[in-house]
């Protein structure tokens, strides 16, 4: 009985976890329509080129017309970089929500020092206040902290396991959809640098095969179809640096709240311990 209440959390997940993963699958193909329109209609657009006919050579200067001539490749990576972004400000918000409205570290400082002075309902209601993910795991503990206070059937070390057991389970329930769609992030990282290699593999053979088959060196074109190739590292390197950035600043988030559970979790078990040893 003294579970029953956190049975209705499981669906409450299920459903943010079913959410943010139809969030990721409808995403995904938007970005890369999204994507292939940008090169069509905005990089490949006729104003970057000399007598506005895109099989020219691009207008001095005009980036997007450069862009542009990296090649099929250069939409793909495009779309890698979008979902970067959406995703990174998914992320954000979610992160943020898990945070709470307050600082966390504040918001750990005055729990502790509720549970020093023994004021459970005082922890409880600023957990209320806080909101988000770390004050729904620790809410949770400081109700069970309530309900082994009134359990007649087991001994210290029961309640005080039962207590930690309890914060581990909600814990569990919480970090799964923080850490979601951060694979995403993660992948695009090692796949972003690759495709751009690709791009460059693929646009150094069209060089050499367009050499190769004029069968007179021309210094200057060769450069330009090497110049078009190595667009597409670029873009790729661009993309990943992007990537690992946002990837660490979100796992670094997701530490700091899971260490600010850790601690006030920690601090719950040793508190009833201590009291209820001392009063034993």
């Amino acid at each position: 009985m003294a579970n029953a209440p956190t049975k209705p959390t499981t669906p409450v997940k299920n459903e943010s976890s079913s959410a943010s993963g139809a969030f990721a699958t409808l995403t995904i193909p938007i970005c890369i329509v999204v994507a292939i329109l940008i090169y069509m209609f905005i990089l490949g657009d006729g104003s970057h080129y000399k007598g506005g006919d895109p099989e020219n050579d691009v207008n001095p200067g005009d980036y997007f017309g450069i862009i542009h001539k990296g090649g099929i490749i250069v939409p793909i990576i495009m779309s890698y970089l979008l979902m970067v972004i959406v995703f990174s400000i998914e992320r954000a918000i979610v992160i943020g929500k898990a945070s709470g409205t307050g600082n966390v570290d504040v918001f750990v400082k005055k729990i502790q020092s509720f549970l020093n002075a023994g004021n459970i309902d005082a922890a409880s209601a600023e957990c209320d206040k806080q909101k988000g993910s770390v004050a729904n795991v620790i809410k949770s503990g400081l109700k069970k902290y309530k309900e082994m206070e009134a359990e007649p059937n087991l001994d210290v070390d029961q309640k005080t396991l039962a207590i930690q057991k309890d914060i581990e389970e909600a814990t569990a329930l919480e970090m799964p959809m923080l850490e979601q769609n951060l694979t995403i992030i993660a992948t695009l990282v090692s796949i972003g640098t690759l495709t751009g290699l690709l791009g460059t593999v693929i646009g150094m053979i069209k060089a050499f095969g367009a050499l190769a088959a004029s069968g007179a060196p021309n210094q200057s074109a060769l450069s330009n179809s090497i110049s078009e190739a190595l667009i597409n590292t670029a873009l790729g390197i661009g993309t990943s640096a992007i990537s690992i950035v946002m990837y660490n600043l979100f796992t670094s988030k997701i530490d700091k709240l899971t260490y600010a559970i850790d601690e006030t979790g920690f601090s719950i078990v040793q508190t009833f311990a201590a009291s209820h040893k001392n009063s034993k």
